[in-house]
């Protein structure tokens, strides 16, 4: 949708370099009109008017996360940072931030994952702009004094501590430190515990990692809801255009084939029923190539609770409480994933070969072309289910805007998707899981298991 700037405003237009998407044609998964507005800054605005009567979702998106960590022994910063994001500036300091949220109605929060970290609001139009300067202040001015970095240094400690006593969380720290030897997927978006338990030292590279990554070119602006490209974009302009452009690549490295497969037992501390985890290493997001597309099908065709594993091994045997399948969309290769929670300890070992013959199964012979029309349908459904609301929407955008800066990507992921047939699925399977590329980590549970 193309929108002329008012007239005061044409000057600024013109600074920017503008890309505009027309309103989606039918049969898009993405059916809303968006716009892009590039600012010589490097910073994106992404605008999605939608049919919410006074409803307005800001989510910020800056492509950093954990995968940007990559000098040893500075590890959870993207995620240290989604803290110290709330300790505010001068102008906004904490307690003033959040009074004006409070006189808003807003719901405001953060999350950090292993790409990005994303800021969002929910709140009335009516309060856009004040919403939108006191976002711009803090992601450029930003201050805390080395006590409050402390102080939420050990908070970060806290939380690790926290999420340790879940052995889902072990289970997945084990996989990724056995299936990356290089890369920083190697460790969680917490971080490895000896450099949390160092944070609190660790002020001065504090500053060195927000100059860095909390840059425009960084930062992807998504405004949805009862808004106006002209109007948003004017606002954008008047309180972020003055952001300067940062220089800084992390050099992430590479992660190298796999070569052999992999094992690791964890012995729990504390009583808990088995788990078996069994990966693959797997591709990195694409929109363009089939392969996440039909690991994703794979996905829901081998351990959905409509599967034939599932309805054996949890509905008929019940040797299992859990099964499912990951396949996380990440910027770069990572990982193919099934884990399950068995009953018995005795059982895991028939479990795990279910599991690998399941995965086998698609690599020997092409699954039945009506199944995969299924999947796809349902895919297609559950996105589409996915974005009743506008906070909703966004949340979603949020997502693909971290990886491919907008929203058109979800428009030739699920064209990826439509495209599947059973030989590709077959291809994929072959290409995948080999056992060279293979990781499993089980975990048993202390005395009274």
């Amino acid at each position: 949708m193309l929108v002329k700037f008012p007239p005061l405003l044409l000057s600024l237009a013109l600074l920017c370099a503008t890309l505009s998407a027309t309103p989606a044609p039918a049969g898009k998964i993405f059916p809303y009109p968006y716009t892009h507005d590039d600012l010589p800054n490097g910073l994106r605005l992404v605008t999605i008017p939608t049919d919410s009567p006074n409803i307005v979702a800001v989510y910020i998106v800056v492509q950093t996360g954990s995968r940007n960590e990559v000098e040893p022994g500075k590890t959870g910063f993207a995620h240290l940072f989604e803290h110290m994001m709330f300790r505010g500036t001068e102008a906004y300091p904490p307690s003033r931030f959040e009074a004006e949220l409070k006189r808003m109605g807003a719901a405001s929060n953060a999350y950090t994952t292993d790409d990005h970290t994303a800021y969002h609001t929910v709140f009335s139009k009516e309060d856009l702009e004040a919403l939108l300067k006191m976002e711009a202040d803090r992601f450029q001015n930003l201050k805390y004094t080395e006590d409050v970095f402390k102080t939420e240094a050990l908070a970060v400690l806290g939380e690790y501590n926290k999420n340790a006593s879940n052995p889902v969380r072990k289970i997945l720290e084990v996989l990724r430190g056995k299936a990356f030897k290089n890369h920083t997927y190697r460790h969680t978006t917490m971080g490895f515990i000896e450099d949390v338990k160092n944070m609190p030292q660790q002020y001065q590279y504090s500053l060195q990692f927000f100059d860095r990554y909390y840059r425009p070119e960084y930062t992807t602006i998504i405004v949805a809801g009862d808004v106006h490209r002209d109007h948003t974009r004017a606002l954008v302009e008047k309180y972020w255009g003055g952001w300067k452009r940062g220089s800084h690549k992390a050099a992430v490295p590479a992660e190298p084939p796999q070569k052999e497969p992999a094992v690791a037992r964890i012995d729990w501390p504390n009583p808990t029923l088995p788990w078996v985890t069994v990966a693959f290493r797997g591709p990195a997001y694409s929109d363009t190539e089939k392969d996440m597309a039909a690991l994703d099908a794979i996905s829901f065709l081998g351990f959905s609770e409509n599967s034939e594993l599932y309805q054996r091994l949890v509905i008929r045997e019940q040797k299992v409480d859990t099964l499912s399948a990951s396949n996380a969309d990440h910027v770069d290769p990572y990982l193919f994933a099934v884990m399950t929670r068995v009953k018995k300890e005795s059982d895991m070992e028939p479990v795990r070969d279910e599991i690998l013959a399941t995965l086998a199964g698609f690599a020997e012979k092409p699954v039945p072309a009506y199944r995969l029309e299924k999947v796809k349908r349902h895919l297609r459904s559950q996105f589409s289910l996915g974005m009743d609301n506008t906070a909703a929407m966004a949340a979603n955008v949020a997502h693909y805007v971290s990886l491919r800066r907008t929203p058109e990507t979800i428009n030739r992921l699920y064209d990826q998707y439509a495209n599947l047939n059973p030989e590709d699925i077959q291809k994929v399977a072959r290409k995948y899981f080999v056992e060279s590329g293979r990781t499993i980590v089980t975990l048993t549970g202390g005395k009274g298991r």
